[in-house]
């Protein structure tokens, strides 16, 4: 672990310190969705109070602004754990830019009855800024299948933002994020990397201790070399 502590906005700050708060840091033995093992998890489904929402949007809302600007129109939250993040962050960022801002949803399967279709929340029409919003970025599995459903809406992606970045290769072995961009034209933000998150976190007291032990810190580093060997 370097000696370098980053310097964390007062949002990134906030939202690492809750996920250590709420356990959402979690050690173990996982299985990703893109089917690799990891030792460690984030579980943002953990943030579950009113005001653990508020801290998911106003980090995502920063990150968003900072990296596409003031212009952006809907913002897409991939079902299931997209949803609420989609949510916050709509609120937080219509918030910063003072104008109304849109959120939607995708169904896992689309519903034949009622108001129909797969599309939950703002309707997305062509030329429209829209932004997705996603917990992590492993190998970018989640955010592929998100520009496959909104690409035939003819709807501008301008980017996505995620809460952590978990620094790991993509499929053809190249940093997730530049395969992303490379492959599908998707500018992907993170809130922050795993890397930051660690050194952040290894530095911050905790009752009388760190918040992140020097164990578990070595544990998501080992990783990261084994995936980068």
């Amino acid at each position: 672990m370097s000696d370098a502590v980053p310097e964390l906005s007062p949002a990134q700050a906030a939202l690492l310190a809750l996920l250590v708060e709420r356990e959402a840091l979690c050690f173990g033995d996982f299985v990703l969705k893109s089917g690799r093992r990891s030792p460690y998890f984030i579980n943002l489904g953990r943030l579950c109070q009113g005001g653990d929402l508020a801290v998911l949007g106003r980090a995502y809302a920063e990150t968003l602004r900072a990296a596409y600007g003031d212009g952006i129109d809907a913002i897409f939250g991939p079902a299931y754990k997209g949803i609420p993040l989609a949510l916050a962050a709509a609120a937080a960022y219509q918030e910063l830019v003072g104008r109304p801002v849109g959120w939607a949803f995708d169904r896992k399967e689309a519903k034949a009855h009622g108001d129909g279709g797969w599309l939950v929340g703002q309707p997305l029409s062509a030329g429209q800024r829209v932004a997705i919003v996603d917990d992590v970025l492993t190998a970018g599995t989640a955010l592929r299948e998100a520009l496959a459903k909104l690409r035939p809406l003819a709807v501008r992606v301008v980017g996505a933002v995620v809460a952590i970045d978990r620094e790991e290769p993509g499929s053809a072995g190249r940093p997730a994020r530049e395969e992303l961009m490379a492959q599908e034209g998707l500018p992907v933000a993170a809130i922050v990397g795993i890397r930051a998150a660690c050194a952040w976190l290894a530095a911050r007291p905790r009752g009388g201790r760190c918040a992140l032990a020097a164990e578990d810190a070595a544990r998501i580093l080992a990783h990261l070399a084994a995936q980068q060997a």
